[in-house]
């Protein structure tokens, strides 16, 4: 089987659970956001934090991204969303224009899609050509093993829904005067192409899953399950880096 045949998308948690889950990993993220940026604990600055999310089309990246950054003061962390390169940024080499945004020591970044898009859309849509994209596998592999000896903390995420439920999500949009903007005709077509994109979506797992950089397949059918995975799977990783690093994620507070 494959990856993503693997994702149990039948997980769900109901309102009160998901609530009790999403705020207590919220906390938790706070408290270590506060120590990665010297403002609690020993007062050093932490290693950078970059949180890359990839998924469908309506898989639900907009929701966990708002409860992933929603408590954190917004000095604390930058949100980028990348979308098709623009005419200029053609012109330079496709990593290129994600460098401004990478975090520093002691800060945090939050991608809304990033460079993978070179081996899914740009793979799939043609707007690459073969040896380009079959090269940015290691060109990323590469990039990431770079960032991660630095001390950067990656965290990746592919949203992982299930057609019926993407469909469900189209139609709720198409109908809701509110979110029809987010639904466009691009979507329907890269949604008739769902076989071409989970074969990219497979090699991409396959071939850019390291230790240092590992993807977390996130299932989100339901909404309330994939937001407090999203939020806990963060906590998970910076703690577990600190600790690599011989720091203590819960250091003495001054007062307490």
């Amino acid at each position: 089987m494959s990856r993503l045949d693997d994702v149990d998308l039948s997980l769900s948690l109901d309102k009160k659970e998901g609530k009790k889950q999403l705020s207590a990993a919220q906390d938790r993220l706070v408290h270590l956001r506060l120590l990665l940026g010297g403002q609690i604990g020993p007062g050093e600055l932490g290693p950078p934090l970059l949180v890359l999310f990839e998924g469908w089309d309506a898989s639900g990246k907009g929701g966990a991204i708002q409860r992933l950054v929603g408590e954190l003061d917004p000095r604390h962390v930058r949100v980028a969303q990348f979308a098709a390169p623009t005419h200029d940024e053609k012109r330079h080499h496709f990593l290129w224009r994600f460098w401004p945004v990478l975090p520093g020591w002691g800060g945090m970044a939050v991608l809304d899609r990033s460079w993978y898009g070179r081996v899914l859309v740009e793979r799939v849509e043609g707007f690459a050509p073969e040896e380009a994209w079959q090269r940015a596998y290691q060109e990323i592999v590469d990039l990431e093993t770079t960032l991660a000896a630095e001390g950067t903390v990656l965290v990746k995420f592919w949203m992982h829904v299930s057609p019926e439920e993407q469909l469900d999500r189209f139609e709720s949009r198409r109908a809701d005067p509110y979110k029809a903007w987010k639904l466009t005709d691009e979507d329907w077509r890269n949604r008739e192409k769902r076989d071409e994109y989970e074969a990219a979506v497979e090699e991409m797992l396959e071939r850019t899953d390291t230790p240092v950089a590992p993807w977390h397949v996130i299932p989100a059918d339901d909404k309330r399950w994939a937001r407090a995975a999203v939020v806990r799977t963060v906590c998970e990783a910076v703690e577990a880096a600190l600790r690599a690093r011989g720091i203590d994620p819960d250091p003495p507070l001054d007062g307490r």
